[in-house]
């Protein structure tokens, strides 16, 4: 994670730390306030002082994964020339964000879209935020003529999004590790190029 946020009070440092701790082995629905106090060595008051409640750390905990990851994709697409080229990045970015931030990948895939409230929250925002990122790379494939015209950005948006998180799904729940490199190169052949067969002369212009 990053470096602590020296503005940020360091009993509400305590207590996002813990809760992380607490993720990397437990379902949220099984952590409870008494254990996460317990674990950051303050009183359940304190806790109660900064969050509403655990799912609203749940939702800063993640709003704190998303804050870096949107920089560093940011950043690193400023350097990237051509759609499909900023589209694999954010696909090997993402999938890297899945394998080795396992907290960040429990708690998007599996803890917070069961709740009416996520989607108003500031991870929420971040979310939409990324979305925007992966849209706009979508339609300057399509301005450019790299992406077929007569697909929904939509679906190819979730056709990515879906490959990514079923990728990465069994890393999340039985802790299997997931290969970045090979898996996110898998995936953007899949879409970019589809499942048919294709003759041997066409496969070798690619």
């Amino acid at each position: 994670m990053k470096e602590e946020n020296l503005s940020v009070p360091p009993g509400k440092q305590k207590i996002v730390r813990a809760m992380r701790s607490l993720l990397e082995e437990r379902a949220f629905e099984t952590i409870t306030i008494a254990e996460i106090a317990a674990e950051a060595g303050v009183t359940e008051g304190l806790l109660y002082k900064y969050f509403r409640d655990k799912r609203d750390l749940l939702h800063h905990v993640l709003k704190e994964h998303y804050e870096m990851f949107i920089t560093q994709i940011e950043r690193d697409l400023q350097g990237i020339d051509g759609a499909l080229n900023k589209l694999r990045k954010i696909i090997w970015a993402s999938i890297e964000r899945y394998a080795n931030h396992k907290v960040f990948a429990r708690i998007i895939i599996l803890e917070t879209r069961n709740s009416a409230k996520y989607f108003e929250t500031e991870a929420y925002a971040l979310v939409r935020q990324f979305v925007g990122i992966v849209d706009g790379a979508i339609k300057e494939g399509l301005a450019a003529g790299a992406i077929r015209a007569d697909l929904p950005p939509t679906l190819i948006r979730n056709t990515i999004f879906g490959a990514i998180e079923h990728s990465c799904l069994r890393r999340v729940i039985f802790n299997e590790a997931v290969s970045t490199n090979e898996t996110s190169r898998l995936i953007a052949d899949l879409i970019f190029n589809g499942i048919a067969s294709r003759p041997k002369q066409e496969r070798g212009k690619t």
